[in-house]
């Protein structure tokens, strides 16, 4: 069996009982970068043995998983924060479980835009769920498509591209548009702006951006 096993998005606290149980109990755990996940294992002191799967080497090494829960062994795989899959490694490996009808058990647990999503005030009902813009190619056809969507979106950022996507929001978009920014969300220095498109840049702008980012979009009217 492959176990998908969310993990905190900062305080180590946000870990699910069972998600403890599953990493003390599984033969292996994959994970994205294992001196980070190590810090999780060392917290709750888990000793499980560890191997990397990340976005540079998971083509490579899918096959190889995929035989050794074929053989029987059992493996969790998790992120650096949240849960895989989620704008993290994830999908090949999973798809190819169900292709070889090895059984895949996701746990519920931490993923960083329900948070900011929630808290953002804006409508929530539904939404899209954007990930990461493209950072070149595609980037503005890209936002001329989401111009236009109604529904509330959400997109993963980075720090140091933080103000020109909200920069790109005014130019693509209506700058009055309500946005709202979580950064270092569950972590000491956690913070949220609310404010128009314009005003939420100019904000940033002045202050600077560090930590990881959510951008909460209202949808078009």
């Amino acid at each position: 069996m492959l176990y998908i096993i969310p993990t905190p998005i900062g305080n180590l606290k946000d870990i699910t009982v069972r998600a403890l149980d599953v990493l003390k109990e599984v033969d292996l755990i994959l994970a994205e970068d294992t001196r980070q996940t190590k810090k999780l294992l060392n917290h709750y002191e888990i000793t499980t043995a560890i191997d990397s799967l990340h976005q540079h080497n998971e083509h490579k090494k899918v096959e190889s998983i995929v035989d050794k829960l074929s053989a029987g062994i059992t493996i969790a795989q998790v992120s650096d924060a949240g849960t895989p899959g989620i704008s993290d490694p994830g999908f090949l490996l999973i798809r190819e479980c169900l292709k070889h009808n090895i059984r895949v058990e996701c746990l519920p647990g931490a993923t960083a835009f329900v948070p900011a999503l929630v808290k953002s005030g804006l409508p929530c009902e539904k939404f899209v769920f954007e990930g990461f813009l493209p950072h070149k190619k595609g980037r503005q056809t890209r936002l001329k498509e989401l111009a236009t969507e109604t529904r509330t979106i959400v997109f993963y950022e980075s720090p140091y591209r933080l103000v020109k996507t909200l920069k790109q929001f005014t130019e693509f978009m209506d700058p009055e548009r309500q946005v709202s920014v979580s950064r270092e969300l569950t972590k000491i220095y956690e913070e949220t702006k609310n404010g128009t498109v314009a005003e939420v840049a100019d904000y940033f702008e002045q202050k600077g951006v560090k930590g990881e980012i959510v951008i909460i979009l209202k949808g078009a009217e």
